[in-house]
């Protein structure tokens, strides 16, 4: 069987700071109780680990004892969070992606300019709750276009969409397309609210899946952007499979399957894609062939709030960092100490910087 790897794959910059903030807060405070409003990020595994190290994650604030901190989720909260954190004294550390403040930001600019806003989304995912609430009454999300008639417009000139970070690019574009056609003076945001990540694992996976007979995506069921690449794949025509980790692959998946191309949501360690090569490597023997369709080189700092706990605890923040790992060497060492045969094709199409 020959398995296609997906590059880019995995941890988008705004996990990786996530991830290191709550590494960082176990490091900083020692014994001391951590708690994160949420899963940091979508991914059962990268939970449980932080589970079993007494992370605890809440779903409510008034889990949290009064004066104790806090971690935000990458996927932001709305400002009525934020003050239930103030009036509870606690100590918020906020690891929102930038990515998703920045859909704050434009919300907050439109409404205070007096337009209303299409929020392009999934009602119940935790990043649309946190944009809406920075603007609750100038606010209506539009998951499909089979909502645009029960839109309730005042003025179709005072009008602007914007978009939750992680949709399918497809599915976005069906959208907006439906509510150009509909409100011709509608106005866009001055750039594409879908990450780069989220765009750049659904290109790759769309340039990719049609030579593959199956896609495998690594990633949990709550991950929008995962469950997105199994829809990007089965509209390019292949059957795609989401999977949590090896554990879930079914031997009947793979009959008459000579080609599987390898992918992972933005949320999922790469160590799930290790062994899932591995397992399937074992079972059908093969090669593994990465393509390397876009060269990320995105870095996100520490948050603020981090930085300013940490100097009042008398560490410097200079000398702590995000540091992202550059898989595909670390890939290659892996495959040659297993003697799996491998290889590299280079169709780069663009740096995102």
């Amino acid at each position: 069987m020959k398995l296609i790897l997906a590059n880019p794959r995995g941890f988008c910059a705004g996990v990786y700071m996530a991830i290191d903030v709550v590494d960082q807060m176990l490091q900083l405070c020692p014994g001391e109780p951590i708690y994160v409003y949420h899963e940091i990020v979508h991914n059962r595994h990268v939970a449980e680990r932080f589970r079993g190290r007494g992370v605890k994650f809440i779903e409510d604030l008034d889990e949290v004892p009064q004066g104790s901190m806090v971690v935000f989720s990458a996927h932001g909260v709305s400002p009525a969070v934020r003050a239930q954190a103030e009036d509870r004294n606690l100590t918020a550390i906020d690891a929102t992606c930038p990515l998703v403040t920045k859909v704050h930001n434009e919300a907050i600019r439109y409404a205070k300019a007096g337009y209303q806003i299409l929020l392009v989304g999934h009602l119940n995912h935790q990043e649309v709750a946190g944009t809406r609430g920075e603007a609750p009454e100038a606010i209506q999300v539009v998951e499909s276009p089979a909502n645009i008639p029960n839109l309730v417009i005042k003025d179709p000139n005072k009008l602007v969409y914007l978009t939750q970070t992680t949709l399918s690019t497809d599915d976005a574009e069906v959208i907006i397309k439906a509510l150009k056609a509909t409100f011709p003076n509608l106005k866009e945001p001055p750039s594409s609210d879908i990450c780069y990540a989220t765009t750049n694992r659904q290109r790759a996976v769309r340039a990719i899946a049609p030579d593959a007979d199956l896609v495998l995506v690594v990633g949990s069921r709550n991950s929008s952007n995962s469950v997105r690449l199994t829809e990007i794949s089965q509209n390019a025509g292949t059957k795609a499979r989401l999977i949590d980790d090896k554990s879930e692959l079914r031997p009947e998946w793979f009959e008459g399957v000579k080609t599987v191309l390898i992918t992972a949501g933005a949320s999922a360690p790469e160590d799930l894609v290790h062994d899932l090569i591995v397992e399937l490597i074992e079972r059908y023997g093969g090669e593994v062939e990465q393509r390397d369709i876009y060269n990320e080189e995105v870095e996100f700092g520490l948050p603020g709030t981090l930085k300013d706990l940490m100097r009042t605890r008398g560490v410097d923040p200079a000398g702590r960092r995000v540091v992202r790992e550059d898989s595909g060497p670390k890939l290659h060492g892996w495959l040659e100490s297993r003697g799996i045969p491998h290889r590299t094709v280079d169709l780069t199409i663009g740096a995102t910087h």
